[in-house]
């Protein structure tokens, strides 16, 4: 808390409590009792503490406990969130499929990690500027969560470089694998799509690397290891392509 808002709640305290004595000695004054001076003071006190502890609660203390928890839940998200598409980022991603990765292993389906990394995104970004590669980041985060289910996520690692995790696929791995598949053929096909940026209309393509989640699949980083190797091997036979990790 800064000193100021100290500052503000002590004065708005002390105001209460003036302005309610200052009400009950002025009620008092002008009604005949006859008390003694401890029943008095009991009396004044009562009245005081039952209607200064109202005042207080929706006036000083609610405001100040919603802005607490409102700030409290910003902070949660930005330590969870990449700061420009809002997706998560690796620090969730590796909590969703730490819970991901359990759960398969004790219902024993299969699911699937999907590792997305941009071609052409580096060219746009030094030829158009900045600008037009965030328009370009903010165009796939959109695109990809198209994909998602209830229960699916989709992150940003950083720079260009995503992550698409699908929950139960099916439980059977001949099944799962050619979900999995079409799933990234969908994706390098929607993100084909050329992305609208001022007079410009600016293409990319995808190398995707996928790697199955089963029940006995590692932890989650060596999940995303396995899936970013298959990446780099997209990459190496031509880009724009999908290689699946052992699959």
């Amino acid at each position: 808390m800064t000193p100021p808002t100290k500052v503000i709640i002590v004065l708005r305290l002390l105001g209460i409590v003036a302005l309610v004595e200052f009400a009950i000695m002025a009620g008092f004054a002008m009604l005949p009792l006859a008390l003694e001076p401890y029943l008095f003071a009991i009396l004044d006190t009562t009245i005081l503490v039952l209607v200064v502890a109202p005042i207080v609660y929706f006036w000083i203390i609610k405001p100040y406990v919603t802005e607490h928890e409102a700030l409290v839940e910003q902070i949660h998200h930005l330590a969870h969130h990449d700061p420009l598409t809002q997706l998560p980022n690796r620090r969730l991603l590796s909590e969703f499929l730490h819970k991901l990765l359990s759960s398969a292993a004790r219902h024993e389906y299969y699911g699937a990690l999907i590792f997305v990394d941009l071609d052409g995104f580096k060219t746009i970004n030094d030829r158009h500027g900045h600008d037009a590669g965030d328009a370009v980041l903010l165009a796939v985060a959109q695109r990809l969560s198209k994909f998602v289910r209830t229960g699916d996520i989709v992150a940003r690692l950083g720079g260009d470089e995503f992550i698409v995790v699908l929950d139960r696929l099916d439980e059977d791995a001949d099944e799962a694998k050619p979900k999995a598949w079409l799933t990234c053929e969908r994706i390098q096909k929607e993100l084909r799509e050329s992305i609208s940026f001022q007079s410009l209309e600016l293409r990319i393509d995808s190398s995707i690397g996928l790697s199955l989640l089963t029940s006995e699949s590692g932890d989650a980083d060596s999940l995303i290891r396995e899936a970013d190797a298959a990446m780099y091997r997209a990459k190496q036979e031509g880009k724009g392509r999908v290689v699946g990790h052992d699959l």
